[in-house]
């Protein structure tokens, strides 16, 4: 599966947790477990943007950035 689908995929099940979670028909440990599966989803969701986003820079001829956090040596 290429980023975009998995991106995709990851916004449908977030937009699913988020219609369950509005419904107000589940229990709160069901909701809180829920919570929790969105949070990691999203997580997951941003790392998949992310390299996106490299990916479509890289294919521009944008020189490669060391990732978030990590400075290049001199």
């Amino acid at each position: 599966m290429s980023s975009v689908e998995d991106l995709d995929d990851l916004i449908v099940r977030l937009e699913r947790a988020a219609e369950q979670l509005r419904s107000g028909e589940v229990s709160p440990d069901a909701a809180a477990s829920i919570v929790e599966e969105c949070a990691a989803l999203a997580g997951r969701a941003a790392s998949e943007l992310e390299q996106l986003t490299r990916d479509e820079e890289l294919a521009a001829g944008a020189p490669e950035l060391p990732p978030p956090g990590q400075d290049t040596l001199l």
